[in-house]
């Protein structure tokens, strides 16, 4: 079933603890903290029953009953792997790529590791596999929490001095577990149904406690959801603020206060192999990131169209230097949609499904972490000062003696002093505000630190083959050859 936005509006309004600013928040949907992005989102489940767009957004599982949205597809061909990207690239457009956490995202996750229950053994596989059926049956949103607080850095899960800082199973009995402690960064968390909790960070014998992968809905009790500062709230309006006021995902701190967690719906318990075998021995990984990067490809063409219309709003497209900068940026983004090309042509199969290249995605992490700050800072460079020196707001607009200065002081060869105004807050909210600033980190270190990257980058390349190149080269020449060479040619001199 795919849902509309209605139904998922409707599904928020479900009782959970969501607290900002002091306060309990009784309804998100309506809070002005959040309430717009929740829109956003519910304009996404709209879009695919939109007739132009359902035979792209959505497909019909062989095991299920109706429509499914693609996100939670399993490609068994290229063809299929390229057209649910085509799906996912089109979602992506809708909000251009500023939902970090969009709904396709741990919907990847849980496909990925559902294309190889057998990881999870028989039993946990049963439910996993299960639970996939359900998520995907009733069209719903997922976040995930897969990295502890950061506390003590400098030790691990079980060594924080902390009791109860990190989530891990205090109890069990034949109903489930029951856990306590905290998990981080519930992006999104706000406006999904459901979180799936369990952590990527190595874990060591000792710390099984904290070696789970479950998920629940977002209202079970015992859950409490602290919200981060609330960019959506400090925006005043969506003209000054076109991004922050509609795109704030929003972060969050889970605590699990003796959440109760029933078995059908634990995929891991107490098993440190296996938490980090989740990801890496299933397609998970690579399928949630290949998810990553065709919205980071929508996100930086959509930056590049800002540099453009930059230089098209200074009158300044014609010079040589500004034609070099664009030129740049638009072979970067290039270099991306190139990449995210190859994933797909360099694919194979696993089993039965069809899976982007391991290494290939692990190229594009690691390039564009580096990539997003260079694009932004070269953006700014474009735009110098005419994108901070914007009129204080809307309002001022109000004012005939104002709007008429404003008429003046805001001249643009390409667009009238309104276009301009209403341009560069578009621009200043999507590199330079403080919205701009969190989707700088994200990009940063959503995938991991740079050496996380590059450490799988390292274990996925093919070594071997670039060393028989270079042994099969060394093998065509040696010493005793190039002596004997030496040899002859100085007898034939002395003859």
């Amino acid at each position: 079933m795919i849902k509309t936005g209605a139904e998922h509006l409707q599904s928020l309004r479900d009782g959970r603890r969501v607290h900002i600013d002091g306060t309990l928040v009784k309804d998100v949907t309506v809070d002005p903290a959040f309430r717009r992005s929740v829109a956003s989102v519910c304009g996404l489940y709209d879009a695919q029953h939109r007739p132009e767009l359902r035979a792209t957004l959505t497909y019909a599982p062989a095991d299920g009953d109706g429509a499914a949205n693609r996100m939670w597809q399993m490609p068994t061909s290229y063809d299929e792997l390229v057209g649910r990207r085509q799906a996912l690239e089109q979602w992506s457009a809708l909000h251009a790529g500023f939902l970090g956490r969009s709904p396709d995202h741990v919907a990847s996750c849980i496909t990925g590791m559902a294309m190889a229950p057998e990881v999870f053994g028989p039993e946990r596989g049963a439910a996993l596999a299960a639970y996939y059926r359900y998520a995907r049956d009733n069209d719903l949103y997922l976040t995930y929490v897969i990295i502890n607080p950061q506390a003590n850095r400098a030790l691990s899960a079980g060594e924080q001095q902390t009791d109860d800082l990190v989530a891990g199973i205090v109890d069990q009995d034949a109903a489930g577990l029951t856990i306590r402690g905290a998990k981080m960064l519930s992006t999104a968390g706000i406006m999904a149904n459901e979180v799936l909790v369990t952590t990527i960070q190595p874990l060591k014998p000792g710390e099984e406690r904290y070696a789970v992968s479950f998920a629940i809905p977002m209202n079970a009790p015992g859950l409490q959801i602290l919200s981060r500062k609330s960019y959506e709230a400090a925006s005043d309006n969506v003209f000054d603020s076109p991004l922050s006021s509609r795109y704030d995902e929003n972060d969050a701190v889970l605590y699990f206060d003796d959440v109760r967690v029933p078995w059908d719906r634990v995929f891991v318990a107490g098993d440190v192999r296996l938490c980090l075998a989740q990801f890496h021995d299933t397609p998970a990984h690579v399928y949630q990131n290949y998810q990553a990067q065709i919205r980071l490809m929508v996100k930086l063409r959509f930056l590049a169209g800002i540099a453009h219309r930059i230089a098209e709003v200074n009158g300044i497209l014609g010079f040589p230097q500004v034609r070099e900068m664009l030129g740049q940026i638009a072979a970067e983004v290039g270099m991306v949609e190139g990449l995210v090309a190859g994933m797909e042509a360099k694919g194979g199969h696993r089993g039965a499904y069809y899976l982007p290249d391991r290494h290939t995605l692990y190229t594009a992490q690691v390039l564009t972490q580096q990539l997003y700050p260079k694009i932004t800072t070269a953006i700014r460079e474009l735009a110098g000062g005419g994108m901070i020196m914007q009129p204080s707001s809307a309002r001022d607009f109000a004012s005939p003696e104002l709007a008429a200065l404003i008429g003046k002081t805001q001249q643009s060869p390409a667009a009238s002093a309104e276009e301009k105004v209403k341009f560069y807050r578009l621009a200043w909210d999507a590199i330079g505000s403080e919205f701009a600033s969190r989707h700088l980190q994200y990009e940063m270190f959503y995938a991991g630190a740079a050496f996380v990257t590059k450490g799988h980058s390292f274990r996925c390349f093919d070594w071997q083959r670039s060393a028989a190149m270079v042994d099969g080269f060394l093998a065509g020449y040696d010493l005793d050859g190039v002596l004997a060479e030496k040899s002859k040619g100085a007898k034939g001199v002395a003859a």
